[in-house]
């Protein structure tokens, strides 16, 4: 049987994307559904999570299935020393998908590797967070009207940011231009930079964080400095508040601009943002909901067009 994980972005097609975003779409029109109804959805979070977690439980909560699972690795057989694959063996006995969330790379990978039951990447390391990205995508397609040819700033830790990361591979398709903003000890690696070249992604690269170096973005990408990545707390402090997005710097930006952050936001978005109109990070974790309805049906072997006759039950 044909193993239908979402493990990451970058071998979706410009295609499957759109077809992801427009079954978002259709969810938000109608988020109560019971289409995986009689499901069990695992959720194993080795490393914490609120808005991840808690968006896809309740979209398996809202598609009638029923969910199980950790969300501290302590608690379970882990802290006696059982490796990850048996871990996954065993939950696989008891799910339909398993959600997982792991502090090492590649980890969803070797999950999906080992086991027929569909894995989605809830977050891999610094590596990488697809669900995140799709969310992502699906707010830039609702503020902007398209993804195509969009101008993009990503600003602060593009080091360890798995979400700036997976957003570049997804925005491949689209003809984007970004330009990444951040200190040189959290500047983006070089295997995205690779990367862009590779797939003829046109970038640039700036340390001042500054109303001159947004003024024409589509769309400010704000990310957290990440404290859980350093090993030198002296080094985190030191980076920590190094950009800070405050309101009068918007006054000469675009009027389409907005304003993304994957959450949790500390420092870098002052809450004097939080009313101004091209703020959308908190509309964008809303839509969250919407993008891993889509996801867990689609792992599911659940179509578009079973979603879209659902919606005609019910009216």
């Amino acid at each position: 049987m044909e193993n239908r994980s979402f493990v990451t972005i970058s071998g979706h097609s410009k295609e499957n994307i759109l077809y992801l975003i427009e079954m978002a779409k259709q969810f938000e029109k109608c988020t109560n559904r019971n289409l995986l109804q009689g499901k069990i959805v695992a959720t194993l979070f080795f490393e914490p999570s609120t808005r991840t977690r808690l968006s896809f439980e309740t979209a398996a909560n809202r598609l009638g299935a029923r969910v199980i699972g950790f969300t501290d690795p302590k608690v379970t057989s882990s802290s006696k020393g059982e490796s990850l694959k048996d871990t996954i063996m065993m939950v696989s006995n008891y799910a339909d998908v398993i959600v997982m969330r792991h502090y090492l790379e590649g980890a969803a990978k070797y999950a999906s590797e080992i086991t027929n039951t569909p894995i989605v990447n809830a977050g891999d390391g610094a590596h990488q967070h697809p669900s995140q990205t799709l969310l992502d995508l699906y707010s830039i397609w609702k503020t902007q009207g398209t993804l195509e040819n969009l101008n993009i700033v990503l600003a602060g830790d593009l080091k360890y940011g798995r979400t700036v990361h997976s957003l570049i591979m997804a925005m491949r398709h689209f003809n984007p231009t970004f330009h990444f903003i951040a200190p040189k000890e959290l500047e983006m690696p070089e295997e995205y930079k690779l990367y862009c070249h590779e797939h003829h992604i046109k970038y640039t690269e700036h340390t001042e964080f500054n109303e001159k170096s947004i003024a024409d973005a589509d769309i400010i990408y704000m990310t957290r400095v990440q404290r859980e990545r350093f090993t030198d707390l002296m080094e985190y402090e030191k980076m920590k508040n190094i950009y800070i997005l405050r309101n009068e710097m918007l006054n000469c930006t675009r009027p389409n601009v907005r304003i993304l952050h994957p959450l949790p936001r500390v420092n870098e978005i002052n809450y004097d943002v939080d009313d101004n109109p091209k703020a959308y990070y908190f509309q964008q974790a809303q839509n969250g909901l919407y993008a891993r309805q889509a996801i867990l049906c689609d792992v599911l072997g659940i179509t578009l067009n079973d979603v879209i006759n659902d919606m005609k039950d019910k009216s």
